[in-house]
């Protein structure tokens, strides 16, 4: 990576908060593996932060600050805000989806000279991107920001043909993944005693249990396979990893079927990497997505993944499963029937393991992410205010 000033470049990353969630783990990512000689950085969260989530920065050249937003459409914190942002004097303003980019107008009043806006992905209230007001809001702030990221080709769409964003503004980067860190390692070591054994096809999916992920899409289709193939139910089996609203009501969809013996909540855990290990078939069911981490993480595993064909999913799946793994939204059916696809199909299963991995290894490494934003990040001393 090329340094163009020997002075290191100050980035105040702006987010609404910064808790466990793949916006969050891609500024990790990114801080982490940016040169620590070369970069110093400090992130504003509006709201509040995790400090354990915070711990897993490495670097020794960052700071995080809370400005404690509080909820509602008050707008004295933009002026604390801007209060801060004088005092920093960042080189660079780098926010992240819509719940941030307010703040991109203390960035401005403040004088900071290279402002960027990143959308990462879509709201439950904005599905897609169809909220107008959203799109008004955008509009609005469109002028305070000099170059967008967008890490989706259907985010690219939005920001050129709703946003009437410049095609020269927009960096279409795509997420990484630590493929040392998530990587193939088959057992069934972390499971509960006599959940599994050897041959059984577990499906799985890893987020919070949210209204926007969709997992009862997921519970509703592996139900229907597993009281399809009745002569099957001692095998089949699903991993659920992760905490949030919907467990109440997903363990009822379980408990109904008289499924409890073949479904594993294993709640909100820091062993993704190694309990990512234990699937056979990852499944990602959400309403919407930007780039998910959790599907680029599956893939590093060796995990073949089915998804629905929201945000960036269909982006990252091998070309010839375009049409098999990628399902729209809320069709159980068509759900089931990709998933069918690995029942009495080991040899499928092994062969899409490797395919999988390996095209993760050459289109998502992080370091191709790092040196993207790396070079964004660079035209700062190019940009005219």
């Amino acid at each position: 990576m090329a340094i163009l000033s020997d002075k290191p470049v100050h980035i105040v990353h702006l987010v609404y908060s910064f808790a466990t969630g793949g916006l969050e783990n891609g500024v990790v990512n990114i801080i982490n593996r940016l040169p620590e000689k070369d970069y110093r950085h400090t992130i504003v969260c509006l709201t509040d932060h995790d400090n354990d989530f915070f711990n897993r920065i490495t670097s020794h050249n960052t700071d995080i600050i809370d400005l404690n937003k509080p909820a509602g459409n008050g707008i004295a914190w933009l002026f604390h805000c801007w209060k801060l942002l004088r005092q920093l004097k960042p080189d660079i303003c780098h926010s992240r989806n819509l719940s941030a980019l307010e703040a991109q107008l203390p960035a401005f009043l403040a004088g900071v000279p290279y402002r960027i806006h990143g959308e990462h992905g879509w709201d439950v209230n904005d599905l897609g991107g169809c909220n107008k007001k959203y799109q008004v809001l955008r509009r609005f702030f469109r002028p305070f920001i000099h170059q967008y990221v967008a890490l989706s080709k259907e985010a690219v769409a939005y920001l050129a043909d709703k946003i009437h964003v410049k095609q020269q503004k927009i960096h279409h980067i795509c997420n990484g993944v630590d493929i040392d860190k998530f990587s193939p390692n088959k057992n069934r070591e972390l499971l509960p005693e006599g959940f599994a054994c050897g041959d059984s096809l577990i499906f799985g999916t890893v987020g919070r249990l949210a209204q926007v992920k969709n997992q009862t899409l997921l519970v509703a289709a592996f139900l229907s396979l597993w009281q399809q193939e009745a002569q099957l139910q001692d095998k089949l089996r699903l991993v659920i990893i992760g905490d949030g609203i919907l467990l109440p009501q997903l363990k009822d969809m379980v408990a109904s079927a008289g499924a409890e013996r073949a479904v594993w909540f294993a709640g909100r855990r820091d062993n993704v990497a190694q309990l990512m290990q234990q699937l056979d078939v990852f499944v990602l069911p959400s309403l919407a997505e930007g780039i998910s981490n959790t599907l680029l993480e599956a893939m590093a595993t060796g995990l073949p993944y089915i998804a629905t064909n929201v945000g960036g999913n269909a982006d990252l799946v091998l070309p010839q499963h375009a049409h098999s793994h990628i399902v729209d939204v809320n069709d159980e059916k068509q759900l089931v029937r990709a998933m069918s696809q690995y029942v009495n199909a080991k040899a499928q299963l092994v062969e899409d393991s490797e395919l999988v991995r390996s095209h993760c290894q050459k289109n998502f490494s992080l370091a191709v992410m790092v040196n993207n934003y790396h070079q964004l990040y660079q035209k700062k001393n190019n940009q005219r205010k």
